[in-house]
């Protein structure tokens, strides 16, 4: 079983290009290309992905909350 590259998985869970994926962790455009060719990259790279996604995750979670609220406002008249 082949699993998907990190970066790709990345990539198209935030809807995001790797230039764009690069300039979030800070790196080269050509750095990000040589993980996803070799599908090698530093731990500490993966992490910060992770954190990245969290990241997303949290702020759509946040914003259902928002929308909840309004709505409970809204209710009570």
């Amino acid at each position: 079983m082949n699993k998907e590259n990190i970066v790709k998985q990345t990539c198209k869970e935030l809807g995001v290009t790797q230039k764009e994926l690069a300039e979030k962790l800070g790196i080269h455009l050509t750095t990000v290309q040589k993980w996803v060719s070799s599908n090698e990259f530093p731990l500490n790279a993966e992490k910060t992905i992770k954190l990245i996604k969290e990241n997303k995750l949290l702020k759509l979670k946040l914003e259902k909350f928002k929308t909840a609220f309004i709505l409970i406002e809204e209710a009570r008249g």
